[in-house]
């Protein structure tokens, strides 16, 4: 569990009011306030394995409020750690990337990914995603899941994407996916008519939705990530290197104590080192 040097943080009988509040509570001011002063205590939760799995029946604003998820992960680290995907992305990594992912061999899977990664959004089909979620799925491509995991082994990055990313059609029953969902891990859950026409993305935890703040993929994506932090979740064997590589090369966390494969090394050194 990181360090945690907050003032505000409410204990005992304060403490408990503040949780009661929040399940009663309409005002969004109020629920943002009561989150950051019980923020401690939901660390300790998510850090014992008893309560770890019930955070979200102890608070279950996750579900309802936009933007408490980013909240806490500026709690747990910074505003300016909290803010790298997102200032970085055009500029630094995406056209890298793509780059990058010239060099893969164009199969079935990358072939549309990097066609859609590199068109226009004005140009798009609906039979793949926008431009920052494909470029961020040929990420995937780049860190396929190492061969030497006894579980990964036998899954290939064309099955690590669906666990990263699930198209949903709004006209269908999301209840129904949910019931199905065998995932014990979080991954997006992108709802629309199309794969080009997203209305809103969740993370989807627990058999759960999570509301993501911004309208984006990369904003989902982003969420995605920190929900891994804030509620002290593995990543999925699948996308370790995928996770590993935004971890220390985008965000810049641990970086030196976080083991790392030989392929999440070297693709930072690509991308960091080209001009």
């Amino acid at each position: 569990m990181r360090d945690i040097s907050l003032e505000h943080q409410l204990e005992g009988d304060a403490l408990v009011e503040a949780i009661s509040l929040l399940a009663h509570t309409g005002v969004e001011e109020t629920i943002f306030e009561k989150m950051r002063q019980t923020f401690r205590y939901r660390q300790e939760l998510v850090h014992n394995a008893d309560t770890a799995t019930n955070i979200l029946k102890t608070f279950p604003r996750f579900l309802d409020t936009k933007g408490l998820v980013n909240q806490d992960f500026v709690l747990l680290f910074d505003l300016n750690t909290s803010s790298k995907l997102l200032e970085r992305w055009d500029g630094t990594f995406k056209p890298k990337i793509i780059q990058e992912a010239r060099n893969l061999t164009k199969t079935s899977p990358v072939q549309p990914l990097l066609m859609s990664a590199e068109k226009a959004p004005e140009n798009a089909t609906d039979s793949n995603w926008d431009s920052d979620l494909s470029t961020l799925l040929l990420l995937v491509h780049l860190l396929p899941p190492s061969a030497g995991r006894k579980i990964a082994a036998k899954i290939s990055a064309s099955d690590a994407v669906e666990k990263l990313v699930v198209f949903h059609k709004s006209c269908c029953s999301i209840d129904e996916h949910l019931r199905k969902s065998q995932s014990h891990q979080p991954y997006l859950l992108a709802m629309g008519r199309s794969r080009d026409v997203i209305d809103s993305y969740y993370i989807a935890l627990d058999n759960k939705l999570i509301p993501c703040q911004m309208a984006g993929s990369l904003g989902a994506l982003d969420e995605l990530f920190k929900v891994h932090y804030i509620f002290n979740i593995s990543y999925d064997s699948a996308l370790i290197n995928f996770y590993t590589f935004l971890q220390t090369t985008v965000y810049n966390i641990d970086v030196g104590k976080t083991k790392e494969s030989p392929r999440v090394k070297e693709l930072r050194a690509k991308l960091l080192n080209s001009t």
